[in-house]
């Protein structure tokens, strides 16, 4: 998959529009589209989205993602996607729906084919939607594909939705919307090693920044080690019971494996939550407290 920063001449493309953020079950069926619908013509497949978030250039203030920018790539990648534009909002924000479809997507890149999501909206004072690119459909003589909401147990799944399950810690039914699981991922890290005087060895990531944040708390999780996965605990919080700072720190006891891992790649998978973190009246307790996490899972 080849990354653009911004617009070039690429014609003849079934893309896909978004942001995409997780691209979560609903995201994948839009993306899926395109792929397939290029597939069948003999043509290439593009995303077009953003590098940031709208709310980033609006409000000043950017969400808390699912995903970093380099885990959506990857997702995007994975989907057989050929080209994938990631442009700047503020070079576009002014454009009218209309100046958008025809300065920005038929001038560039004479879609085949466009899909987006059954609430897509663009244009300045998102003055386009689903309507408009359909109407535009016959004009400009591309396929459009409006794909419709996926659904839950009757919930529809959304980036909002997940953001605000992985918020309150219902890891679970975030991960079911996903289609994945949740996943943190960076270099191993030498911490204070108090895991270790305890007795539990833990490997240590510092949390994104840009990451929607999970409550403080003890999960069970997947840590992926070249290309392995190993059964593990993961406590992200202050550690109040073995330290005195107030520094957030994500902390990962892989069962079964003693390596020398540091400042190597891992990925960790969250699956569920345990229990919330706590400040334990002895380092005894919070040792049996350990036992009994590993044990439930």
């Amino acid at each position: 998959m080849k990354i653009y920063s911004g617009i070039n001449e690429n014609p003849n493309l079934s893309i896909a529009l978004g942001y995409f953020d997780g691209v979560h079950r609903g995201h994948r069926k839009v993306i899926k589209k395109a792929v397939d619908y290029a597939k069948i013509q003999g043509k290439k497949s593009a995303v077009i989205t953003f590098k940031d978030h709208p709310c980033c250039f609006f409000y000043n203030v950017c969400p808390k993602y699912i995903l970093t920018r380099e885990e959506r790539r990857n997702k995007i990648e994975e989907l057989g996607i050929d080209f994938l534009y990631e442009l700047s909002f503020e070079d576009i924000y002014k454009l009218s729906a209309k100046e958008y479809l025809e300065d920005i997507l038929i001038k560039n890149f004479s879609p085949i084919a466009i899909s987006t999501g059954f609430n897509h909206n663009f244009g300045c004072n998102k003055s386009g939607d689903t309507d408009f690119l359909q109407k535009m459909s016959e004009v400009y003589h591309y396929i459009y594909f409006m794909n419709d909401a996926e659904k839950i147990k009757g919930k529809t799944i959304s980036s909002t939705a997940i953001r605000a399950l992985l918020s309150e810690g219902n890891i679970e039914e975030a991960n079911k919307m996903l289609g994945y699981n949740f996943v943190v991922d960076g270099n191993v890290i030498y911490g204070e090693q108090l895991g270790r005087k305890i007795g539990f060895r833990t490997a240590n990531l510092l949390y994104p920044p840009e990451l929607i944040e999970l409550p403080f708390g003890v999960y069970s999780t997947n840590t992926i080690i070249n290309g392995k996965s190993y059964k593990g605990i993961t406590n992200f919080g202050i550690r109040p019971t073995v330290s005195d700072t107030n520094s957030c720190s994500l902390e990962t006891h892989i069962l079964n494996f003693d390596q020398n891992i540091y400042n190597k790649k891992i990925s960790v998978e969250f699956l569920k939550m345990l229990r919330p973190e706590k400040k334990f009246s002895s380092v005894e307790e919070l040792k049996n407290q350990i036992k009994a996490d590993i044990n439930s899972i």
